[in-house]
């Protein structure tokens, strides 16, 4: 659901002739009030689990995919995205914490495939756009809300199945032990510098996710339904990539994950301007796969590095990648619209050089 708001920009910008900072603009006020909500709630929730915010957050997506479908200006546009981040920063902290009770210890494994539910609606975001939203126009969202209305009836049973095991309290709050080399100072620079890959990351991202279709679209004349086949490769990719994060870095650890999936991706964004159509593609795979594998494992270990706090970790991070790519996205919008959608790309290229702060990473792999 929350895939189909980048996914019909370019129906959005011919039906209210939007610019490309006003197509940034929305995806800031979705992704920041998804951002500022999630911390909070993953905070009071690992003191007070809510088991029944799930249907709240599946209701909050509802009634904004509604808002969106019918919208008659921009300002109903940022109001529907607005209540479309309100259910998604509802919806993480809690979810996330119910696939870290149901892991059986493997935590990474969990958070993956909890991640590639989303990673996978969102390659399902431009195929629905591109073969049910598109021939019916802006109103077409309005159907999508059939699946809203589903989740809702799912989310509730697992709400009674998260209140009746009666663990909601005492695992998420089950001390654990950090190994002795690992001290307070070295937990909060290695919070600083998972921060600052989340920013590479998601920065990097969001010039695909919102600005992918206009770039093909513009730098190789796609009809709009091909580029959008395009960003669902992608996205296919991404959640690939999701997979394999989580399990591999409960193999051989987080940091060997980190290291791989961040700096390595830097020799494919830095070819990806100078090349063709079919190269284009190909690279876009072989990024999405490789750059998707790094959050799972992120997320587990700041999980690890700060013992009994799963919600609130969730939280911050989930709510950091949504404002991190809110920000971006307006940014680049602007930058797309003075410099042109080429230089946006040329830009993004070097983002994965930060990866190189990953060496100031203690080793968690003992942890258990």
């Amino acid at each position: 659901m929350q895939a189909l708001l980048p996914a019909i920009y370019p129906i959005l910008r011919g039906n209210f002739n939007l610019s490309f900072a006003e197509v940034g603009l929305l995806t800031l006020v979705y992704q920041l009030t998804a951002s500022i909500l999630q911390p909070l709630i993953g905070f009071y929730t690992d003191k007070h689990p809510k088991p029944y915010s799930l249907p709240f957050a599946m209701v909050a997506s509802l009634l904004g995919l509604v808002m969106l479908a019918f919208a008659p200006n921009y300002t109903g546009l940022l109001a529907g995205a607005a209540m479309l981040g309100l259910g998604s920063s509802i919806f993480h902290p809690e979810s996330s914490r119910i696939a870290r009770l149901a892991s059986g210890g493997a935590h990474g494994l969990a958070q993956s495939l909890f991640q590639v539910g989303g990673n996978f609606g969102s390659a399902l975001g431009p195929l629905v756009a591109a073969y049910f939203v598109l021939p019916r126009g802006q109103h077409g969202l309005a159907w999508i809300a059939i699946v809203a209305i589903g989740g809702v009836f799912i989310m509730t049973r697992l709400g009674q199945w998260y209140k009746e095991n009666g663990k909601a309290r005492t695992n998420a709050n089950k001390p654990r032990l950090l190994p002795a080399h690992i001290t307070v100072v070295h937990v909060w620079r290695a919070m600083a510098v998972l921060v600052a890959l989340i920013f590479s990351k998601y920065i990097y991202l969001a010039s695909i996710t919102n600005y992918y279709t206009f770039y093909l679209m513009h730098h190789f004349h796609l009809a709009i339904r091909n580029a959008q086949l395009c960003q669902f490769v992608f996205f296919a990719a991404v959640a690939t990539g999701t997979v394999a994060g989580g399990p591999v870095g409960d193999r051989l650890g987080r940091k060997v994950v980190i290291w791989f999936s961040i700096l390595g991706v830097l020799p494919f964004t830095l070819a990806l301007p100078y090349v063709g159509l079919g190269t284009t593609i190909v690279l876009s795979v072989i990024i999405g796969v490789v750059l998707a594998s790094a959050f799972p494992a992120i997320v587990v270990y700041a999980q690890e590095l700060i013992p009994g706090r799963t919600g609130l970790i969730s939280g911050m991070f989930f709510g950091l990648i949504f404002g991190v790519g809110g920000i971006a996205a307006a940014i680049l919008g602007g930058l797309a619209d003075s410099h042109g959608i080429d230089f946006v790309y040329h830009l993004c290229s070097f983002l994965p050089l930060v990866g190189l702060l990953t060496i100031f990473l203690p080793n968690t792999k003992i942890l258990k």
